[in-house]
C-alpha cells in the first residue's frame, strides 16, 4: 500500500507552488522512469519527452483523488497516455536500442508488451539512444550501462538477466531493499560479495532479517543494485533511489 504520507503530499501540493515543486523534485526518478518505460529510450531533462513527462505528473496531481485508487499508478498511467498521444502526434518512433529499466528498478508491469520484448537492440546491452541525437547525458547513461555489463560478467549474469529476477511486489522490493542496505552497511559483506563473486546469503540473512529463499530468488538483482549504488552510476542509481531513500538514515552512497 503506498505511503499515507505521499498522499498528503500530493493534496498539499494542489494548492501551494512551491510544495508541488518540492513534490516533483522527489519524484523526478519516476517521473524519468515512467518516461523511460512508455519511450524505449533514454530521457534527459532536456528532452521534449521529460517536459510531457512533468507536465502529465503535475496534471495527475491535479486531478487525483483517494477513490481513483494509490497515486504512483494513476500518475504514470497519466504519463504514459500523454507520452503516446505526444508520439502519435509527433509520428517520431525513434529507432531503439533498449535495455528496459524495469531491469533494475523492480517495477515490471507483467501484462505490459515489453516484457515479451525487453531487449530491442542491434548494438548488444546498451541503453536505448538515437544515434543521430546523442546527447551527453545519453551517452553517459550508455557508458554506465557498459561498464554495468562488463562488471556483473564477472558474476556470471548479463544486466538484461534482470528482467528475470527483479522483485515485482512491494512487499519484496522492501525485502531487496533491506539486503542491499545491509551490504552497503558492512565493508566486509562487500568485500565477501566480490572476492566470492556471488551474495554471502547467511550473514546477510542474519544482518538484515531478510529470508534467505528471497535472496537466492533475487540474488542477481541485488548484487546488481549494491555494485550500482556502491558505484559511480549516478543516472543507474536514479532507477533505485527508493533504496536511497528508505535507508538514507543508515546508507551512505
Amino acid at each position: 500500500m503506498e505511503n499515507k504520507s505521499l498522499n498528503g503530499e500530493v493534496a498539499a501540493a494542489r494548492e501551494d507552488e512551491q510544495k508541488l515543486e518540492k513534490l516533483i523534485e522527489k519524484n523526478k526518478g519516476f517521473i524519468l522512469y515512467q518516461a523511460f518505460k512508455t519511450v524505449h529510450h533514454f530521457v534527459a531533462t532536456s528532452d521534449d519527452e521529460w517536459s510531457v513527462a512533468l507536465i502529465a505528473f503535475s496534471e495527475a496531481v491535479n486531478t487525483w483523488k483517494e477513490e481513483k485508487g494509490p497515486f504512483r499508478p494513476f500518475a504514470s498511467l497519466v504519463i504514459r497516455r500523454r507520452l503516446l498521444d505526444y508520439l502519435n502526434s509527433e509520428s517520431r518512433h525513434a529507432q531503439e536500442i533498449s535495455v528496459e529499466p524495469q531491469a533494475f528498478s523492480g517495477e515490471i508491469d507483467e501484462d505490459e508488451d515489453s516484457i515479451n520484448a525487453q531487449v530491442r537492440r542491434s548494438t548488444p546491452g546498451f541503453v536505448g539512444y538515437a544515434d543521430e541525437e546523442s546527447s551527453p547525458e545519453s551517452s553517459l547513461a550508455k557508458d554506465e550501462i557498459d561498464a554495468i555489463q562488463q562488471l556483473l560478467r564477472e558474476y556470471g549474469f548479463s544486466f538484461m538477466d534482470l528482467t528475470e529476477c527483479s522483485p515485482k511486489a512491494e512487499k519484496t522490493r522492501k525485502k531487496c531493499a533491506d539486503a542491499v542496505a545491509a551490504i552497503l552497511k558492512s565493508e566486509e559483506l562487500i568485500s565477501s560479495m566480490r572476492r566470492d563473486r556471488t551474495l554471502p546469503q547467511k550473514q546477510i540473512s542474519e544482518k538484515s532479517g531478510v529470508d534467505r529463499k528471497i535472496l537466492e530468488r533475487h540474488r542477481k538483482y541485488i548484487i546488481a543494485a549494491t555494485e550500482i549504488l556502491h558505484g559511480d552510476f549516478p543516472i543507474l542509481a536514479s532507477y533505485i533511489s527508493y533504496i536511497k531513500e528508505e535507508y538514507k538514515d543508515q546508507v551512505s552512497v
